[in-house]
């Protein structure tokens, strides 16, 4: 008797964490659409984001912001499944003692991914739209110095 109960212990914890393993690769698997490199050319310089897949659960990003010769604003991001959270983390250069700011999600879809951290200074909020022909449109939104401030990047999947 101890045996078969042993048996249907293991089974169940099995099944149960086999569960949470797929919701934890589904979530990622909704931001998929952002892999690739984006780029965005204005009169101020040229906006680069290259995404890859690290694992099944992990993508990162280099983002450069470049005028002429100048490389204006360089940033590392790691998307993450952590627990049943998808959470992006950003590390620039020269910011935050070159440590990475969390901004957990608080929204996902298959064309729309939103981040949010109202602790932090600027921005408080991430915002990823899948657009049509290969473009996305990154948001970054949250008060600055005291004034509700939005920045807008569409990017074209090169």
């Amino acid at each position: 008797m101890f045996q078969k109960i042993t048996l249907i212990a293991l089974i169940i914890t099995f099944v149960s964490c086999q569960k949470k393993e797929t919701v934890e690769k589904d979530k990622i698997k909704k931001a998929d659409w952002l892999i690739g490199n984006w780029e965005n050319i204005s009169p101020d310089g040229v906006l680069t984001e290259n995404w890859e897949k690290v694992n099944d659960s992990t993508f990162s990003a280099a983002s450069y912001f470049i005028k002429g010769k100048d490389t204006i604003h360089s940033e590392n991001i790691v998307l993450a499944q952590l627990g049943e959270t998808l959470t992006y983390k950003a590390t620039v250069k020269g910011q935050n003692n070159d440590k990475p700011v969390s901004f957990p999600s608080i929204s996902e879809s298959d064309k729309q991914l939103v981040f949010e951290n109202p602790k932090h200074d600027y921005p408080q909020k991430i915002t990823y739209t899948k657009g049509a022909n290969n473009t996305l449109t990154a948001e970054i939104t949250g008060k600055l110095n005291g004034k509700q401030t939005t920045e807008r990047f569409i990017m074209t999947k090169k």
